[in-house]
């Protein structure tokens, strides 16, 4: 049986959620998976009344043809606690 994945990946540290996706990405294609992306998405920006703003930053990847071996793969991934990871099948 065969999946589509997309996950969303959210942080306040953009190498972090590039790191992360160049993870995932390697270890879906190692599963023989087909993979689409990271898509970044736009930048929100939180602006405070001091000089600082917080800025969220997203990626969205696209997972065809994901078997069971690359839900179980994905599964074991360890990924950093300062990315937030969304999965929809």
């Amino acid at each position: 049986m065969t999946y589509k994945i997309r996950m969303k990946l959210k942080s306040f540290d953009h190498t972090l959620v590039d790191k992360t996706a160049e993870k995932i990405v390697k270890t879906v294609r190692n599963t023989g998976a087909v993979v689409t992306g990271p898509i970044p998405l736009p930048t929100q920006k939180k602006k405070a009344r001091e000089q600082f703003q917080m800025c969220t930053y997203k990626r969205l990847l696209d997972i065809y043809s994901a078997t069971n071996k690359t839900v179980d793969a994905l599964q074991k991934l360890e990924l950093p606690s300062g990315v937030e990871v969304e999965i929809k099948i």
